[in-house]
């Protein structure tokens, strides 16, 4: 938990609009402009002194000092790598995005579902960098962390072997965009290895500061592709994932599907076939290639019997990670389905609601407020939060006698990814929901006896998650839980 001097420092600059997307807090204190300026003014390229071309940016087990990944490995400027670099040719794709020998297929699927946005693309890659106009080595980056944007700068020195880039790279050799955009996340978690595994709503989130949601399939419900496409049809951004039962790594499977891979989900429609409508999901792997070769893949034989302007308007007839899929198929060769709503009046069908945001901060701490779980004697510790619900929604589900409230917790941990590469724990966190009594409501006392429980979602290991709620008019209290695991 930051301290106490720092949380008001961070207040007083809100207030003043800084953490906004247009005015960002500058990471580590970094300032674009006034670096890039210098560097033109001594007529140098930049040369970043807190993320160094160095092996301290690469890691220390997978991508450490005597990994075979990292053996000749040079650090390139893209000029050096290309001889007419651009920083984006043509216009942000997702075809853009290609994975390198990095394992983190959840981002680069990210970035592929972030270019289907333009307005969120524009927020997170400033358009206004070049390798021609007032280039000096320098590019620049903003994310969203846990409540403001921060605005993190790179230098444009990039791990290569042999003259080919190692990680992410674009179809277009002379594209850039998504190589530095790694490089500055990288740089915000600590390293590129700490970018090796993990769960795609981590960068949604980050991209954009929307609400995440797991759908797993073993619990899905039944409308799930209608969910899906108006999540896509809203500009929400989606991506899914396989795992194996066999194996840990990567396994690409008779049908081309990769197991233990994260996918990008970019379309969900229904076409007529045989006089029946077939529910289709379109998937891209960020390999680039290896695509689904089963039913309604690229040459699979139901296209001839499709409307031939559906056909047009569908088919993706080439080899570049993307194709369609039937449903039931997606439901087997996946197990879950990531979902980042940009709005939360998107996770609600009701869209007359009107939303109160308000942002908490706390923290575990060993012998302090790590109470532990529900059956610890010394659970009462943990952090907790007063929620107070007064006002029910002007339009309800269920029976309109009974006014209710709609409420979206939503629990994050801050920087788990940065602190993995050292060995640091990984917690799994949970939350307890109380509808407090009318004695805690006067003692606002911290110990949860005599509250009625109205919510316990279960432990995840995981960045965060979000639930929502519906419940009476009353004052709560949310309790929050961490666990550490042992892996």
């Amino acid at each position: 938990m930051a301290s106490a001097a720092a949380i008001v420092a961070r207040n007083k600059a809100a207030a003043l609009g800084v953490g906004a997307n247009k005015t960002p807090r500058k990471y580590l204190n970094q300032d674009f402009a006034e670096l890039r300026a210098r560097c033109l003014a001594a007529g140098s390229l930049f040369e970043d002194p807190t993320f160094p071309a160095a092996q301290s940016s690469l890691g220390t087990k997978d991508l450490g000092p005597e990994s075979d990944k990292v053996k000749g490995l040079v650090w390139k400027r893209p000029k050096e790598i290309n001889p007419t670099p651009q920083f984006i040719n043509e216009g942000a794709h997702r075809a853009d995005v290609r994975q390198g020998s990095l394992g983190d297929c959840w981002f680069l699927c990210s970035i592929a579902a972030l270019t289907m946005n333009e307005e969120c693309l524009c927020r997170v890659v400033p358009m206004d960098q070049s390798f021609d106009k007032d280039y000096a080595g320098i590019f620049h980056f903003k994310f969203w962390q846990y409540g403001e944007w921060v605005d993190v700068v790179v230098d444009d020195r990039l791990p290569s072997k042999k003259g080919k880039l190692v990680f992410v790279k674009s179809t277009a050799t002379n594209e850039f965009w998504s190589a530095l955009l790694e490089k500055a996340y990288a740089k915000l978690n600590g390293s590129y290895e700490a970018l090796s595994g993990g769960i795609s709503l981590e960068a949604l989130e980050d991209f954009t500061g929307g609400i995440g949601e797991l759908y797993c399939f073993d619990k899905a419900p039944q409308n799930l592709f209608q969910i899906i496409q108006s999540s896509l049809k809203r500009g929400s951004m989606v991506t899914c994932s396989t795992k194996s039962e066999t194996g840990t790594g990567e396994i690409v499977v008779s049908n081309n599907m990769v197991k233990n891979h994260a996918y990008t989900v970019t379309g969900a429609e229904e076409v007529s076939y045989r006089s029946d409508n077939i529910q289709l999901m379109r998937v891209r792997n960020p390999w680039g290639y290896k695509e689904w070769n089963g039913p309604w893949s690229d040459k699979a034989p139901e296209w001839n019997e499709v409307d031939p302007k559906m056909k047009v308007n569908l088919k993706v007839d080439c080899e570049d990670g993307e194709t369609w899929m039937p449903l039931s198929s997606f439901m087997v060769e996946f197990y879950r389905v990531a979902i980042c709503h940009l709005n939360l009046d998107h996770i609600c069908c009701n869209e007359n609601l009107t939303w109160c945001l308000t942002e908490f901060t706390g923290s575990w701490t060993a012998g302090s407020t790590a109470g532990g779980g529900k059956n610890h004697p010394t659970f009462w510790t943990n952090p907790q939060f007063w929620i107070t619900l007064e006002e029910p929604d002007v339009d309800h589900p269920g029976d309109t006698k009974t006014p209710l409230c709609t409420v979206i917790v939503s629990l994050m941990q801050k920087e788990q990814r940065r602190k993995k590469v050292d060995g640091g724990e990984s917690f799994s966190i949970s939350f307890s929901i109380y509808k407090a009594p009318k004695e805690v409501r006067e003692m606002k006392t911290r110990r949860p006896g005599g509250s009625s429980l109205l919510i316990l979602y279960y432990y995840m290991t995981c960045y965060g998650f979000y639930m929502t709620i519906t419940c009476d008019p009353a004052l709560y209290y949310a309790v929050t839980i961490s666990i550490m695991c042992i892996e």
